[in-house]
């Protein structure tokens, strides 16, 4: 597989949105990991739908995910406030 194809593939799979927000490192960062979390909350929903996961394993998979996003706003120390503009 060439590079091109490599990088369409990526990008087919694992789509990212531009982000309009306030731009610092970490509000970057942590829209790169909220973007990260709604894919994969996608993914588990589809296998859970399918059938492939049952819904306690889906909801354990979920709550895992969500503490890791919750920790990376933690540590990158974005605001819970509305910053005056």
């Amino acid at each position: 597989m060439t590079e091109s194809n490599r990088i369409s593939k990526d990008n087919f799979i694992y789509p990212r949105s531009l982000y309009y927000g306030q731009v610092t490192p970490e509000n970057l960062v942590f829209n790169a990991n909220l973007q990260e979390f709604s894919q994969k909350v996608g993914y588990i929903s589809c296998l859970e739908t399918s059938g492939k996961l049952s819904p306690e394993e889906a909801y354990k998979q979920i709550k895992k995910v969500w503490k890791q996003l919750k920790k990376s706003k933690k540590e990158l120390g974005i605001s819970t406030k509305v910053d005056d503009l």
